[in-house]
């Protein structure tokens, strides 16, 4: 089979304007970079406004491995399907991040016959978006250390400035950095990076409803303390106009295809380990209005991303799911059996790996939504393997279908759409994990327990002061929690794989986002600023003298 680039530069493309028009995007609202790709100016929503929703579908996942396990492929094989089968239907993702392009995990513009293209540009520069929120991210920090420097009118204590710069790409050596070391320079202070994609202005782009709401939302992001452990605001340095201009673009909807054509909104992406995971609101909020059935994935396994959605996301846009997706991969299930090598056969490894599938299930049960298990097919998948996987979720009454959307395209992922469709008509009785009245340790343990099922939560001395100082300025109140956590165990311990027991959540630091009324509580060894992996993938990216790429996936 070819490799992901060989199959998206050997696909004719469709113009944009023609994928707009199928739509039903009109093309007064396009603003088009090149022929493949356009921004959706957002005077469309005036013509939307009255339009009914569509129903949303949301693709979670079971605890992956490394390599990822196709999340992304699945949620492109539906929508390709829905194309196949003449179904009025639009996909909302998530824009990649350099970080993973460059690292061990490729990009997120899916995989095989299930892609979205162009793919090259949208696991690169795309359209600038993450620049534009780079910038917004180290503009605000340019200003708190130029306030430092011209006299410090705000009385900011610069050991306690807690606003990080950032960058899109892993850098391990960005984690603790010193600024300001000579006195021309500034005031020398520590400071450090966090990945663009875990940045507080990432989540307020992905949670915002206009570019004056995000303007407004970011103004009250909290940078620092002063000497008397006052709040220090960006409003307070006075950019809320310049946040503004560099955001004017960025905050417009991105609309690219498929493989087969079909319409896809590919726009903002936060992280789901370190940060909430989803796609913006903006863009599912058109997609809605734009087709009967609008599919978006969050990030991870639905301990993380999943429960991010409905509990963040849903909450924040007033969704409501209509049935979800839950994928599951016999390769990640015999890893969580113990299997040391995920490409053999093994139907005793595979069976053990059931209990974190079960884990899944149960969490989706718990948000009242139908769901459907969707087993992403992978080539060294035997029919023993898929036999017993599909037999077993019979046998504990589990939706199931078979997706081979990575092999064989929208053709391959047919049944889980019929699926997916027949479910929708279901009622959903969609309900939160935890109450925004909760305080903000009852609902951090509500999440531990009832989702990743855990004992119970630690608390380091740090993560305690840091709570404290949130309630000493009254800012503790109806705020949700972004968990930061490994993806590869529903505990805070990657080594711990299945459905571990007997285990509690070490939080080692919270940090609010004030901007949208969120902790982001960090657990166990979770950095908001990734390394590189020794044999990362910007070893085997290259380009030819005609400009055709290789490496990228």
């Amino acid at each position: 089979m070819k490799t992901d680039i060989e199959i998206a530069t050997s696909t004719k493309m469709a113009s944009i304007t023609s994928v707009a028009k199928k739509a039903n995007i009109g093309n007064k609202y396009l603003e088009q970079y090149g022929k493949y790709k356009a921004k959706i100016n957002l005077d469309i929503y005036d013509e939307l406004e009255n339009k009914k929703d569509g129903k949303l579908i949301l693709v979670t996942a079971i605890n992956p491995t490394k390599y990822g396990e196709g999340k992304t492929t699945t949620t492109i094989g539906l929508a390709e399907a829905f194309k196949v089968m003449g179904v009025n239907a639009i996909l909302a993702l998530r824009e990649p991040s350099l970080g993973p392009v460059f690292g061990i995990k490729g990009g997120a513009a899916g995989g095989g016959y299930a892609q979205v293209l162009p793919m090259e540009d949208i696991n690169l520069h795309f359209t600038g978006d993450f620049h534009a929120l780079t910038t917004i991210n180290n503009l605000i920090s340019a200003c708190i250390d130029n306030e430092l420097y011209w006299g410090n009118e705000l009385n900011i204590d610069p050991s306690k400035i807690v606003w990080k710069r950032c960058l899109d790409l892993n850098d391990r050596c960005l984690r603790k950095v010193t600024v300001g070391d000579d006195a021309k320079s500034g005031v020398k202070r520590d400071d450090g990076f966090n990945i663009t994609v875990a940045s507080e202005v990432m989540a307020a782009f992905c949670l915002c409803e206009s570019l004056e709401d995000f303007a407004c939302m970011l103004d009250e992001a909290i940078v620092a303390y002063t000497y008397d452990d006052k709040v220090v605001r960006v409003k307070d340095l006075n950019i809320k106009g310049s946040i503004k201009v560099l955001a004017k673009d960025a905050i417009k909807p991105n609309l690219v295809q498929t493989l087969n054509h079909a319409p896809v909104l590919i726009h903002g992406g936060p992280f789901a380990n370190i940060a909430h995971g989803c796609n913006s609101l903006i863009a599912t909020k058109l997609g809605l209005k734009l087709a009967d059935y609008c599919v978006t994935e969050a990030g991870f396994g639905c301990d993380l991303g999943g429960e991010k959605f409905f509990d963040i996301k849903c909450r924040k846009g007033k969704l409501k799911p209509s049935a979800v997706v839950v994928v599951a991969t016999i390769r990640a299930l015999k890893h969580h059996g113990g299997c040391n090598d995920i490409t053999k056969e093994d139907l005793i490894s595979l069976e053990k790996g059931f209990a974190n599938l079960d884990k899944h299930v149960e969490n989706v049960k718990k948000y009242g939504v139908p769901f459907v298990v969707g087993i992403n097919k992978f080539h060294s998948d035997t029919k023993k393997e898929i036999n017993l996987l599909m037999d077993y979720c019979n046998k504990k009454g589990y939706p199931v279908e078979l997706n081979e959307s990575f092999a064989k395209g929208g053709k391959g992922a047919i049944s889980l759409a019929n699926k997916v469709i027949e479910l929708t008509s279901e009622k959903s009785d969609f309900k939160y994990i935890y109450d925004t009245s909760d305080t903000l340790e009852n609902k951090i343990e509500k999440i531990a327990k009832e989702i990743y099922g855990a004992d119970g939560v630690n608390y380091s001395d740090k993560a305690l002061d840091d709570i404290d100082k949130i309630r000493k300025n009254g800012l503790d109140k109806d705020l949700l929690i972004c968990m930061a956590k490994t993806p590869m165990s529903l505990s805070d311990n990657d080594k711990l794989i299945g459905r571990p027991t007997g285990f509690n959540i070490n939080v080692k630091e919270v940090r609010i986002s004030n901007s949208v009324k969120f902790l982001v509580v960090l657990t166990g060894n979770v950095l908001t600023m990734p390394g590189l992996s020794k044999d990362c993938a910007a070893h085997k990216i290259k380009m030819d003298e005609n400009g055709k790429i290789e490496g990228l996936f």
